[in-house]
């Protein structure tokens, strides 16, 4: 005679939020509105006297795959990294990501864009942006009157 009354149990309760969390960080992080799965290289950004520089994390590329632009005070880097097996029969564990990418940097300060200039080495895209002549700090020559 237990009518309407069901017991309560917590790791049902668990595993529903867990759902729910992963539900919330796919749609953030890993999935665009098509469904397919999206990801986004690390980078670092950080500056010397003459340029800033930008690393890009992007191992298992080739460079042909990766395009480069700049609109104003922002930096675009996108492309795509393919999957590396076509046969998923045998796979045990799959945890790097493969598909396309886009990264949209907003630059601290503006920067001479016809003279950015981009290497790929091991893995790691370095991308040289020089400063704008008039952020570039000019030494003034004081006169003895």
């Amino acid at each position: 005679m237990n009518q309407g009354v069901d017991r309560w149990d917590p790791f049902r309760e668990v595993g529903d939020l867990q759902s729910e969390m992963n539900r919330m960080f796919d749609g953030f992080f890993g999935r665009s509105f098509g469904g397919d799965r999206m990801w986004a290289p690390a980078v670092d950004v950080h500056e010397t006297k003459d340029d800033l520089v930008v690393t890009v994390e992007l191992p298992g590329m080739n460079e042909k795959d990766i395009q480069l632009s700049i609109t104003g005070e922002m930096l675009t880097i996108k492309g795509e990294r393919h999957a590396t097996t076509q046969n998923e029969e045998g796979l045990h564990r799959s945890e790097r990501w493969f598909g396309r990418f886009e990264r949209n940097l907003t630059l601290p300060y503006a920067v001479q864009n016809d003279k950015v200039k981009a290497s790929y080495r091991d893995g790691v895209l370095t991308i040289n942006l020089p400063k704008a002549e008039e952020l570039k700090p000019k030494a003034i020559k004081i006169d003895v009157a």
